[in-house]
């Protein structure tokens, strides 16, 4: 009897979206002992809504999931970093494959973190071999990581400061032009406690103290924002 799988592919990209769909058909035509159901989801709010109507005893196996999405029209979740979080929550036993066009060691590091992706996928190493071999390496309980992914490792090796919800929090409401002290009725920190999380970004990015116009285009760059 054929193992069925529940799939969720969240991405912008439609032509990117069926890639990842026809990897997933391609492995069941070489196994008739394997089956996938593929839902899509190529927005925050249409991906919140299929998450929400799965329960944690029967949620998705393997979600493919884009890091740049624009965030949710509730401004929740403001990435599909946000919505990995959310599916650890949920469903804490499904793989989730993140696929991301960031190759910035800083942004790959606070998705390991918050995220913990059983694969992570570089889309510029993306080819139709690259996505069978992650699928079926994940299906086999182990961790799958793309070229590009392994050499930021050796290359730059761990970054000391994570960035958090809250600090992409404060770097989005910056980049929309909200004041500084509006921030606490958005954000859960006193202002002298976000004044502090700007500090330390700018310490990270390596941007001048006064310089938040360069923070906001330094946060864009890498893929926070």
């Amino acid at each position: 009897m054929a193992t069925t799988y529940k799939v969720l592919i969240i991405d912008d990209h439609p032509i990117i979206a069926d890639a990842y769909k026809s990897a997933f058909e391609y492995i069941s035509g070489q196994n008739e002992n394997v089956l996938f159901n593929i839902s899509m989801a190529n927005n925050c709010d249409t991906a919140v809504e299929k998450i929400n109507n799965i329960s944690t005893n029967n949620g998705y196996d393997i979600v493919f999931l884009d890091i740049s999405l624009p965030p949710s029209s509730d401004g929740k979740y403001l990435s599909g970093e946000d919505l990995g979080i959310k599916l650890r929550q949920v469903s804490p036993n499904c793989k989730i494959i993140v696929s991301t066009t960031f190759n910035d060691n800083h942004r790959i590091q606070a998705i390991l973190q918050n995220v913990n992706p059983d694969g992570f996928l570089i889309k510029n190493d993306i080819t139709k071999d690259e996505l069978v071999v992650s699928i079926n390496t994940v299906m086999d309980d182990s961790p799958y990581y793309s070229k590009s992914v392994l050499q930021l490792f050796r290359k730059q090796g761990a970054v000391d400061f994570k960035l958090d919800k809250i600090d992409r929090q404060i770097l989005y409401e910056m980049s929309i032009g909200t004041k500084m002290k509006d921030l606490p009725s958005i954000v859960p920190m006193s202002i002298a406690g976000i004044e502090k999380r700007k500090r330390n970004l700018k310490a990270l990015f390596d941007i001048d103290a006064n310089d938040d116009r360069t923070l906001i285009l330094k946060a864009k760059e890498k893929g926070f924002i």
